[in-house]
């Protein structure tokens, strides 16, 4: 309990995460579906100031009640915590026409009901709602779930794309595709080929290291790093990942793994990148979510200390 109390105490002459150029976050759900629980580890034992929204209470932000949004609101203020984005599950369906791809799970909606196809402009339109609402300016989506050979639908897919970044684009808001393993663009260098096809100032990357790793890029950094357009990633997900006894690649805390995190953080610096830094955690190894993710921050807090970051 000591430990707790002195992170929130203000340590006068020792970095804290508001000398940092990047907004340090924590996806709250990686904590607790508890979201004021969730919200006090991050502000007070953490000592940080951001915070991404994806499930809380045990429901998807695309399924929470207006009472529950409200309180979300009071629970932010609580704890002086500002949303970095809306985590949403956009586009995490499989492609129209296309056979049906071997990754799809609803295991992977992260609370979020399995939707179609055509459900997606109510996703999109929930989104955008919730970003004003949690007052951020940008929106995660997906690139639909993995094809075996994407070819012949990628043109379709990437005016899709386009068109949505244009609607997100005229409400002030950032569509945000993250690279995910399990979707069509899952590596640096699959990313770096999406946002080439897609020129719209609206359309920007959320980049993951950790699941270009789980994809098989075991150079997300630097190999990935280096083939992306660095001015159009704006948001950032932090996760590691190894190869366990049997070669299959699983989830590592964030300073253990094949991404080397100290080095990816000043990078980022020294790309002039201002944005979020977001820990999810996803290793499960300390048994609970929330054992989990405080070794993962402190392995995460020591790589922004080492990189000149924190």
């Amino acid at each position: 309990m000591a430990v707790a109390a002195t992170a929130a105490r203000p340590l006068f002459g020792l970095p804290t995460a508001a000398q940092s150029p990047f907004k340090i976050a924590v996806i709250s759900d990686e904590i607790s579906q508890d979201f004021d629980h969730a919200c006090s580890v991050i502000a007070n034992d953490f000592g940080l100031h951001y915070v991404e929204l994806r499930e809380m209470w045990g429901k998807n932000l695309q399924t929470v009640s207006d009472a529950e949004i409200a309180e979300a609101q009071k629970i932010l203020a609580k704890y002086s915590l500002q949303v970095t984005d809306i985590a949403s599950p956009l586009f995490k369906v499989d492609w129209p026409g296309a056979p049906k791809s071997q990754y799809s799970s609803k295991e992977d909606l992260h609370g979020a009901a399995e939707s179609a196809y055509k459900q997606q402009d109510e996703v999109l339109a929930r989104s955008i709602s919730l970003a004003k609402q949690f007052k951020t300016d940008k929106i995660r989506c997906f690139d639909f779930w993995r094809l075996d050979d994407v070819a012949p639908y990628r043109a379709a897919i990437n005016e899709k794309l386009r068109a949505t970044a244009e609607i997100t684009g005229q409400q002030g808001i950032l569509l945000v595709i993250e690279n995910e393993f399990a979707c069509n663009t899952a590596t640096g260098r699959e990313a770096a080929k999406t946002l080439e096809a897609i020129q719209s100032p609206h359309f920007v990357l959320n980049w993951d290291a950790g699941n270009a790793v789980m994809r098989g890029e075991l150079d997300a950094f630097p190999g990935g790093w280096d083939a992306l357009p660095k001015n159009r990633i704006h948001h950032c997900h932090c996760k590691n990942a190894v190869k366990d006894d049997t070669g299959k690649i699983v989830w590592s805390p964030v300073d253990k793994g094949y991404v080397d995190w100290t080095a990816q953080f000043r990078a980022l610096k020294q790309a002039g990148y201002r944005d979020a830094v977001s820990l999810e955690t996803h290793w499960r190894g300390a048994g609970t979510p929330e054992a989990s993710t405080r070794i993962s921050w402190a392995g995460m807090k020591q790589c922004l200390m080492n990189s000149g970051t924190f």
